[in-house]
């Protein structure tokens, strides 16, 4: 039976690549707090530079989880078409929007009988999600089942490493990512946390370094040291929030001192930026553990 992969905009892929691939996607909006709200995947959207200007001038921004409605009016057409869906979903440790999607499908179901939705909850984000939309699309291209993907991704989710940086970890303070003491520990002068994505799909502080240099070098160390096999025969991707020229720097890195090919890099997207703030740099790949 037919099968589509769809997901969130918060897998923060290049619009291209939901285009090419066909895939529909479930937006996430956000509010500024001047009172405006937009949506992730429509033209109702701030671009890349305004957003994290507007961050970087004093700006905040609050994210809104995707309703069971939106899931509902994505999907349909698809199951009304004769599909089943793989929903490759935002984790549930950052936001509800995995138990909306459950929902919606759960609806749909109910609609159409004949049709089959499997909501997988990615326990990712950003392109770390994103990462996992690849897969599952290879995967298919493969010939694998709808059951087969599913239980492919189940098993290789934990292995879907997030490594992170940010300048400043208020950001995520104030959306309630990391606590306080936290916060204020990686805001010393001089200082860049290095954090990660844990199995319950929470953003966990592991260490700190001295310098933006240093923090770029030490996420190209974990891709390094914790991949599974050598990190040159799989797919690296890396995001940031509006510092390309860092993820360059990133990328250089692991093409010269890991023999890496296969780079996708984009922006962290207005939902996922309002969390994180401008400065986020980040490398994803398949390693032992998160």
């Amino acid at each position: 039976m037919s099968y589509r992969i769809t997901t969130d905009t918060t897998c923060d892929l290049p619009a291209s690549f939901y285009k090419e691939h066909n895939i529909p996607i479930v937006g996430l909006s956000y509010r500024l707090q001047s009172g405006e709200e937009y949506t992730e995947g429509t033209e109702n959207n701030l671009g890349i530079k305004e957003f994290y200007d507007y961050l970087r001038n004093g700006g905040m921004a609050s994210t809104m989880q995707a309703n069971a409605w939106q899931f509902v009016e994505t999907m349909e057409p698809i199951v009304a078409g004769g599909e089943d869906i793989l929903h490759i979903a935002f984790s549930s440790g950052l936001s509800g929007t995995c138990n909306s999607c459950t929902q919606g499908a759960a609806e749909l179901m109910e609609k159409y009988p004949d049709r089959r939705i499997v909501v997988v909850d990615s326990l990712c984000a950003s392109l770390g999600e994103g990462l996992l939309v690849a897969y599952a699309l290879h995967n298919q291209k493969k010939g694998m089942s709808l059951d087969e993907n599913v239980a492919w991704l189940n098993e290789n989710i934990l292995h879907l490493a997030h490594w992170f940086t940010v300048d400043d970890l208020m950001f995520l303070h104030r959306g309630g990512r990391v606590s306080k003491t936290s916060a204020v520990l990686g805001g010393l002068i001089g200082i860049k946390p290095i954090l990660h994505v844990d199995n319950e799909g929470h953003l966990i502080l592991v260490s700190k370094k001295r310098g933006r240099k240093a923090s770029i070098e030490e996420l190209a160390n974990k891709a390094m040291t914790t991949c599974i096999g050598e990190l040159k025969d799989q797919p690296v991707f890396i995001c940031h929030g509006d510092c390309e020229e860092e993820a360059q720097q990133l990328a250089d890195i692991l093409r010269e001192k890991a023999g890496v090919t296969e780079i996708l890099i984009n922006p962290v997207g207005t939902v996922i930026g309002s969390h994180a703030g401008p400065g986020v740099l980040a490398v994803f790949f398949l390693g032992h553990e998160r």
